[in-house]
């Protein structure tokens, strides 16, 4: 995908498969409008921005469909050039052949399928929106749950970046001052000075500490938690899954070693998008297939965010020593471990007490007692038991850059604190910590991520 390509581009903005209503939308540079409008509609006169029932045809004039059709003129549309929709009938082929026709009709023009994301990277590249609010318009399409969706809706309409964009005006101020002083070296730098520079990057240094806490929660809300279940076969991994999902997801059964393969089912919790995997019960098997699902467990654990690590509270099934040393072996560093005591409902309050005193967290899947305490712990190790009602969508590329900032304002404060004898130092590191931010908004040089980003959308957005 170009940068800056211009070419008019065309694609179904609609899910594929049957449905009521199948949109094809077009973008076209400014003065191919007259061009597009005379050759697919000619001699009608499209108001912008009014609902039109047209005749759509084919390149020998068939009629295809009657259809709704919307005109949007540049730049007053979603990708700043002149955009058209056609809102047709939804069937798959119906859409197929009104977007043949128009590539068609528009050949003469240069027009050509649009590429994935394409229309929101021209709204960026046209100035429409930023670069954080391009991937809010993915995270609003992909959303899995409530408070994810308002989490992108927040991001779409600047919230993000409208704080980002009020912390880069204190670096610049901070910056001004200091090369103002670097401009004027034989002046000494006077107390009142330096303290608003120090204060300004303090302020800055705080807000951006206030921004990475809550992009970290946005950053769960965009891509979900994956919440792995471990234990030995039948102490209960697929009856869990299926009480935390609602609804009969996995088998359940009497027979040790039922799951033989990862199972993963989507859910969510007060409004937290997770990704809850059942994996094969861990022990030793001669089983192939029983022996592929192990090693496909094993590797769940390595993607897991949290481990919910089973074992049995009423003894009928017997701790493994070595898996569970086997689970702390192979999860990521730093990876949290819940340890859940199921079927605490046939256990004694001996033996519960017990468990309890050791950090477990005593369940039964079978009538949903504890699973609330279970749901609030994971939501504590998420650092998301507060609420989502101010976060804000964000990636795994915003913290970074955030954190980045953040430590070069951290060492822009150090330069400053041993007396400000290095100015052209620390004027070079709030210029990177104005540059780190203004990577989240795109305000840098990046084609490449540009690509990145805008290739995950969908064709048609």
């Amino acid at each position: 995908m170009q940068l800056n390509d211009k070419t008019p581009i065309v694609a179904i903005a609609t899910a594929a498969g049957r449905g009521a209503i199948g949109v094809v939308r077009l973008s076209v540079p400014v003065h191919h409008t007259d061009a597009m409008l005379s050759t697919l509609f000619p001699g009608i006169l499209l108001e912008p921005r009014h609902a039109h029932l047209l005749d759509v045809t084919d390149v020998k004039g068939a009629l295809l469909d009657r259809a709704i059709v919307l005109y949007f003129p540049a730049p007053a549309s979603y990708t700043g050039e002149t955009v058209l929709e056609i809102q047709a009938h939804g069937g798959p082929m119906l859409l197929r052949l009104i977007l043949r026709s128009v590539l068609e009709k528009l050949a003469f023009i240069g027009i050509r399928i649009a590429e994935p994301g394409e229309f929101t990277k021209r709204a960026f590249l046209n100035g429409r929106i930023d670069l954080a609010q391009a991937e809010a318009v993915s995270g609003l399409i992909d959303a899995v749950s409530e408070a994810s969706a308002q989490a992108a809706a927040r991001s779409l309409s600047g919230d993000f970046s409208r704080r980002i964009h009020a912390v880069g005006s204190l670096l610049d101020e901070a910056r001004a001052l200091t090369e103002a002083q670097l401009d004027f070296p034989e002046e000494e730098l006077d107390d009142l000075m330096a303290d608003e520079i120090v204060q300004r990057m303090e302020t800055a240094a705080g807000r951006i500490d206030e921004l990475l806490k809550t992009a970290r929660k946005g950053a769960v809300l965009a891509e979900g938690l994956t919440v792995a279940l471990v234990g030995a076969p039948n102490v209960g991994k697929s009856s869990l899954l299926n009480a935390l999902a609602g609804e009969e997801v996995a088998i359940v059964t009497d027979i040790a070693g039922t799951t033989r393969d990862r199972i993963e089912h989507w859910t969510a919790f007060n409004g937290v998008p997770l990704r809850i995997v059942d994996t094969a019960g861990l022990r030793d098997t001669t089983d192939v297939v029983e022996s592929k699902g192990i090693e496909r467990s094993l590797q769940a654990l390595k993607e897991a965010d949290i481990v919910l690590a089973l074992s049995d509270a009423s003894g009928q099934v017997a701790d493994d020593a070595d898996a569970l040393k086997r689970v702390e072996e192979t999860v990521r560093c730093g990876t949290p471990v819940l340890h859940i005591a199921n079927k605490c409902d046939l256990a004694s309050d001996g033996v519960l007490n017990e468990l309890q005193s050791r950090g477990a967290i005593a369940i039964s899947a079978k009538n949903g007692e504890g699973l609330e305490d279970l749901k609030s712990r994971v939501l504590d190790l998420a650092d998301m038991a507060g609420g989502t009602e101010e976060v804000f969508l964000a990636r795994e590329r915003h913290l970074e850059c955030l954190r980045q900032a953040g430590v070069h304002i951290r060492r822009a404060l150090e330069i400053a604190d041993s007396g400000f004898g290095m100015m052209e130092f620390l004027a070079e590191e709030l210029r990177l910590a104005g540059r780190s931010l203004g990577e989240i908004l795109g305000e840098t040089d990046a084609e490449g991520l540009l690509d990145i980003i805008f290739s995950r959308f969908c064709i048609g957005k």
